[in-house]
């Protein structure tokens, strides 16, 4: 599927309900247009997995909850099942409220090398581009300085719209069903054993954008009454089920 990243972004977040997320698409309509893939998918929403690392006693979760202003996350994300299909390992900063993202694609194969101590190699990416060895390099740096490894399994399905003028500066995703289970083992496939449902039947509704804050943004706030609050799924999912079942050693 196509990256869509923005590298670059502010985020604000709501929850919603099923009922809300419907009647929010013949707004959506008149200003973006669904993501090319989710298009072709049932309820027009793709899977999205990721697996997220922490150090065994949970520092980056314990940087979201104490509310550091500088802040990251590491993770490593997948779309599809099957061992052909990409792995994105993704670091997520946070400078006051500024959201920025670096990633690169490589194999599951180098994933597993790489999350095992070997160096990546320009040879690991699937899109061999200066910037995607950059980003690769620094996620192996920071994993390697906390001795970072799987902790937690997230997954939900994702329904993502693009802004029409221009898909890096605007994007609107409303996330269903978020699960999270530990998960202490580097393995990438859909399969959860007991997961629990995050924010239960909410839909979490993220508006993203890349410079000032849009007019009809703004409408689409007051026109359906949102207030703005965290969904933090990682920290959240963590939170919800306790921090003793994920702040173990890795398998």
């Amino acid at each position: 599927m196509t990256d869509r990243l923005q590298k670059q972004r502010f985020e604000y977040k709501y929850h919603v309900e099923p009922e809300q997320a419907v009647a929010l698409r013949g707004f959506l309509r008149h200003y973006m247009t669904l993501d090319d893939y989710g298009a072709t998918q049932e309820n027009f929403s793709y899977p999205v997995h990721t697996l997220y690392l922490d150090s065994s006693d949970l520092r980056l979760y314990q940087a979201t909850v104490n509310g550091d202003r500088n802040r990251y996350k590491l993770r490593l994300r997948f779309y599809e099942n099957g061992e052909s299909a990409a792995v994105y390992p993704e670091i997520k900063r946070r400078y006051n409220s500024v959201i920025t993202k670096k990633r690169a694609a490589i194999t599951r194969e180098s994933a597993r090398r790489i999350m095992h101590g070997q160096l990546p190699a320009f040879s690991d990416l699937l899109n061999p581009e200066p910037d995607s060895m950059h980003a690769l390099e620094e996620f192996n740096r920071l994993a390697s300085h906390l001795c970072a490894g799987p902790v937690a399994h997230i997954a939900y399905l994702r329904e993502a719209w693009m802004g029409d003028d221009d898909h890096t500066r605007t994007r609107i995703t409303l996330d269903r069903r978020v699960m999270s289970e530990p998960r202490q083992e580097i393995r990438f496939d859909f399969n959860m054993a007991e997961p629990r449902l995050v924010f239960g039947d909410a839909i979490i509704l993220e508006l993203k954008f890349t410079n000032r804050f849009p007019q009809w943004f703004n409408d689409l706030v007051q026109r359906y009454e949102l207030k703005h609050q965290s969904a933090a799924k990682y920290v959240d999912g963590v939170a919800s089920r306790g921090e003793h079942y994920f702040a173990h050693a890795y398998a």
